[in-house]
């Protein structure tokens, strides 16, 4: 047993060194987890994940056996004592870094940006509408003004209708009135007319019946006297205007006329006139 034990004495000095090793490297490895845990809560905390990895624990170095060499005897040595092993380093386990759970600041995020974009949205459907609201205000204006002018418009081509109407048909009106005046005075004159024949013709009537024609009258030939009288038909004066070339026939007609008076006077009081154009012929 004291033979085989010497071979492993160099094997528990190295697991020491590595223990020792290893010690340090987890120790450093929590150093570093503090520092970046420090700056972490400094800092403005982001959605950040970290990983740690500890480095792998190197493999033990083993040494090749001896090769065994024939026992010699050797003079008893006496057996050291065996040194009691270090005791291994207490290593506080590495404070576990937690992720920084993110959700709930997406969430708001998320939540934010969505409440953004309603409000943004609800902006723009606004201004929109309120766009459309006064587009159709400025037409609804437009189509108004259209309608107010084109009502304008047709009341006064109706107006002027009316006029142009009522004007034609007060010229129509006139130019009847006219025409039954015209047709009336032509009438009035065609009555007077007839009436101023119908009275000079009774003149004519009694002048000839006071006439003596001379017995040695030839031919028709025709005298004109322009008679003045008063309003009861009496003779005034007797002017001879043409004479009929015998002097005997002018004479006996004159003497005719005087002897007349008073001469006939006309139905019709605003048909007399005070001088009258007489014409005379032996055989009318």
């Amino acid at each position: 047993m004291q033979k085989s034990e010497r071979p492993h004495a160099p094997r528990k000095v190295t697991g020491k060194w590595l223990a020792l090793l290893l010690a340090l490297l987890v120790e450093a490895a929590f150093v570093a987890v503090l520092i970046i845990s420090v700056r972490w809560q400094n800092r403005r905390p982001e959605p950040v994940t970290a990983e740690l990895y500890a480095p792998p624990p190197k493999a033990p170095v083993t040494e090749p056996p001896s090769p065994v060499r024939e026992p010699q005897p050797t003079p008893p040595v006496p057996e050291p004592q065996p040194t009691p092993p270090a005791p291994a380093p207490v290593v506080p386990p590495a404070p576990k870094v937690e992720k920084a759970d993110t959700r709930a600041a997406d969430i708001a995020l998320r939540a934010k940006q969505e409440e953004e974009r309603r409000k943004k949205d609800e902006a723009l459907r606004k201004e929109a509408e309120s766009k459309a609201r006064a587009l159709q205000e400025a037409e609804d204006r437009r189509k108004v003004e259209e309608k107010k002018k084109l009502d304008e418009a047709r009341a006064r081509q109706q107006r002027e209708f009316e006029a142009m109407r009522a004007q034609a048909e007060r010229e129509g009106e006139t130019r009847r009135q006219a025409d039954r005046d015209a047709q009336a005075r032509a009438q009035q004159a065609s009555q007077r007319a007839k009436a101023e024949t119908d009275w000079i013709r009774s003149i004519q009537a009694k002048v000839r019946g006071n006439v003596i024609v001379p017995p040695d009258m030839a031919g028709n030939p025709e005298a004109i006297f322009e008679v003045v009288q008063l309003p009861t038909g009496e003779i005034i004066d007797v002017q001879l205007r043409k004479s009929s070339g015998v002097r005997a026939y002018d004479d006996a007609v004159q003497r005719a006329i005087l002897k007349s008076s008073p001469l006939p006077r006309p139905e019709r009081p605003e048909l007399f006139q005070r001088s009258l154009t007489l014409k005379f012929r032996p055989t009318d």
